[in-house]
């Protein structure tokens, strides 16, 4: 099993997106990429942390390549825009890719010259491609979201 962790906008539908691709064995929402220490829901929308919504998610390589997932994640959200996605405004929301090993980030960095390279997109890249930092879980009642509450509430 391999690890993976992914940013682009509101958790629930980013986590709901990658939970559905076979070989994704599990997913969890949480916040990284902050300054703040097991940061809150709310202190994290304040804008003052610094940190992500973000995915992390446990996959099997021999089912599921890092450069399918790569493409997934481009395709579930606008990685041209920065600080939001939709209607979700702020830091928070950003669109990043946190590696994990010097792999993942060659095949972030080679992903997005490709996606520029093709012209996909009229505006740049803006996603962020930076190394794992600190994980902290959120609160239990965002994770699964979409499994408990149905597919509203976010951009996604």
């Amino acid at each position: 099993m391999a690890t993976a962790t992914f940013a682009a906008g509101c958790f629930w539908g980013v986590e709901a997106r990658f939970a559905d691709l076979r070989g994704v064995s599990s997913t969890e929402v949480g916040y990284t990429g902050g300054t703040t220490s097991s940061p809150t829901y709310e202190q994290v929308c304040s804008h003052r942390t610094g940190h992500a919504e973000a995915v992390r998610l446990e996959y099997d390589p021999q089912q599921l390549t890092y450069e399918e997932l790569l493409r997934a994640f481009f395709e579930m959200h606008d990685p041209t825009q920065l600080d939001r996605q939709g209607p979700d405004v702020g830091d928070n929301y950003r669109s990043a890719i946190f590696f994990h090993t010097s792999e993942q980030e060659t095949a972030a960095r080679d992903a997005v010259r490709k996606l520029q390279a093709e012209g996909r997109y009229r505006r740049p890249i803006v996603t962020q491609i930076v190394p794992v930092a600190p994980w902290w879980r959120a609160e239990e009642y965002h994770q699964k979201y979409f499994a408990k509450h149905g597919r509203h509430g976010c951009a996604l």
